[in-house]
């Protein structure tokens, strides 16, 4: 009990907001089980290049700009912006594909949205946001309620005392500039979709309020249930009843002055596995508040070079995904886009998904624990990160706060991933170390992994060759062999070998293929290459001592401005097994039955 308490304390210390996000009220948790209000639909918009609604002549911001959404009604006075003439935007939505002349676009796009609520006596309203790409600053009714950095993390602020009678005006100016210090920095290979790209809810709660909770199993222990609960307002010392029907469990702890208690409870819940996603009611009541959540519980570790799921050796027959819409290649946001890309990894014979290269909305992970997904989680430490700044350690740091607070109760995340392909240097495995403790600081049961990239020690013999790989938990690891590193035929040539008793996980691998383009297994581009690819991948990774999960790179194919082959590319990465319009190629089955023959081995 003493270590469970002496972790969800340093936990709940860490989430707290860093300087730079001081004017954002704590991170409220899942929040589709409150009592909200939508804000999603049509908002009006005013693209700002030169952010003239934010700054003066002089480059410096201003109070008489945008965000006071001034009514142009008097023709006898100037006014240089009127977002009641200007054009619409749907929210949550990125605007690169809904209007052509903003496809490349970055920079400033206003939003407002005009809304009424009748707050009840006594209660508390909450503006949030699931996220916003990738600087976002707030104004309600002309007063500023803050700013928050990052383009994949929820976000929120109290509104209590700024609502007004009749209409109110939300102004959001929205930045998507890339920026060297920033996470990612200016180098990528994704779309950079700005905007309000996931839903923008009220919350209406009481005066003291469940902020926050925790209830997993305990570490290693498949019959015990450990977890936490925090309260926030003024009236922190309340009787909390914890109730799980299903397991007959009904547990009462008192929170301490600070609003928080701890509990463990004996019980042999069902496990949840791929095969089986069994998740249980968990209600959680306050005195004066209540929410309710589904939850799963599993244990996951590794032993030598096995990942053990329940204390059972499992193979993570996997695929990357980016949060692309299917078909249209936009934004993903909603349950039902989560649902037609997660069925088409379950078609392909996958248990496991890792979600590249950020945080996906909170949907995609939720459809994910329903579908039977063991998930891979991600932040955007990509590339060349500027390792030196202390600003851009602190960003990378908070989005590793925020993604783990949001979904630390999801039992299908195993790995929380803290980097992707990133060069080595001194500063970087400072950097890096730092998350990694930051992590296991944060959740002490799950495992910690990077996307790294591999050697050729000698010719034909590979390997991974980082002093990263010693704080991790696994060797995971992407490698391009018949792609970018010579042909197909090279997968027949070399063997890998390893130094460590980790287990090893190949977070990427694969090439590209335009869908209906045919050839020679040997010309690029083609189906036939990418078929004969997978297949000589295939055998090659059959070879690979201590070998336990593949991520292929990638389901869907998606848009990335650094792909610009005619007719071929334009303006995206093929290197997907379905093509941006759903149709599967040739390598799609390759994979498939590969991963049909590791079901029955695994059985």
């Amino acid at each position: 009990m003493k270590t469970l308490l002496k972790n969800s304390l340093t936990f709940l210390l860490m989430l707290m907001p860093v300087l730079a996000f001081a004017q954002q009220a704590p991170q409220i948790m899942n929040v589709s089980a409150r009592q909200t209000t939508s804000l999603d639909g049509q908002w009006k918009t005013i693209v700002d290049p030169f952010e003239n609604g934010y700054y003066d002549y002089r480059l410096k911001p201003y109070d008489g700009g945008y965000a006071q959404d001034k009514t142009y009604s008097d023709k006898t006075k100037l006014q240089e912006y009127d977002f009641e003439t200007d054009k619409l935007l749907f929210v949550p939505g990125d605007w690169n594909t809904q209007r052509p002349q903003l496809y490349y676009y970055e920079g400033t796009v206003w939003y407002r949205k005009h809304f009424e609520y009748s707050l009840q006596p006594g209660k508390r309203l909450f503006l949030n946001f699931g996220a916003v790409n990738y600087e976002a600053i707030v104004w309600l009714n002309g007063k500023r309620l803050g700013r928050h950095i990052g383009g994949f993390t929820p976000f929120n602020f109290e509104i209590t005392n700024l609502l007004k009678e009749g209409t109110n005006s939300l102004v959001v100016k929205v930045d998507n500039k890339r920026l060297p210090e920033a996470v990612p920095t200016v180098n990528a290979d994704w779309w950079n979709f700005g905007g309000i790209t996931r839903p923008v809810t009220l919350i209406e709660m009481p005066a003291t309020y469940i902020r926050d909770y925790y209830v997993q199993l305990a570490k290693d222990d498949k019959n015990m249930i450990e977890g936490w609960v925090q309260l926030e307002g003024s009236d922190k010392e309340q009787k909390i009843t914890l109730d799980i029907p299903e397991l007959k469990v009904k547990k009462e702890v008192t929170t301490d002055a600070n609003g928080y208690a701890s509990f463990l409870i004996k019980s042999k819940p069902i496990l949840w596995t791929p095969e089986n996603p069994k998740l249980y009611a968990v209600n959680l009541a306050s005195e004066t508040d209540k929410v309710s959540d589904e939850i799963g519980f599993r244990t996951i570790r590794t032993e030598g070079i096995k990942i053990l799921l329940n204390d059972k050796e499992i193979f993570c027959r996997g695929i990357s995904i980016h949060e692309e819409t299917p078909y249209y290649s936009g934004r993903a946001y909603s349950k039902d886009h989560a649902h037609t890309l997660l069925s088409w990894a379950k078609e392909l014979g996958c248990n496991f998904v890792r979600l590249a290269h950020y945080p996906h909305n909170e949907e995609m992970v939720r459809e994910a624990e329903r579908m039977g997904f063991l998930v891979w989680s991600e932040i955007p430490v990509y590339w060349t990160i500027h390792w030196e700044n202390k600003d851009t350690y602190q960003n990378a740091e908070q989005q590793l706060c925020d993604m783990i607070a949001r979904d630390k109760n999801r039992c299908n995340i195993i790995i929380w991933s803290i980097a992707n392909e990133t060069p080595h240097s001194e500063t970087r495995l400072t950097f890096l170390s730092n998350l990694a403790n930051k992590a296991r600081s944060l959740d002490s049961v799950r495992l910690i992994g990077a996307a790294m990239e591999k050697e050729e020690v000698q010719p034909g013999v590979l390997t991974v060759n980082d002093p990263l790989g010693e704080l991790l938990d696994i060797i995971s690891f992407n490698e391009y062999v018949g792609w970018y590193d010579g042909d197909s035929e090279k997968c027949d040539r070399v063997n890998w070998t390893f130094d460590t008793q980790k287990p090893v996980f190949i977070s990427e691998l694969g090439g590209g293929a335009l869908y209906g383009r045919h050839g020679s297994p040997k010309e690029r581009f083609t189906e036939e290459y990418q078929e004969d690819l997978y297949i000589r991948h295939v055998n090659m990774l059959k070879r690979i001592p201590g070998l336990a999960g593949t991520t292929p790179w990638i389901l869907k194919d998606f848009r990335s401005p650094r792909r610009h082959v005619p007719e071929i590319q334009d303006d995206f990465n093929r290197k997907g097994l379905v093509s941006d319009k759903g149709q599967k190629k040739k390598a799609f089955f390759v994979l498939q039955k590969w991963y049909k023959e590791l079901t029955e081995a695994y059985k």
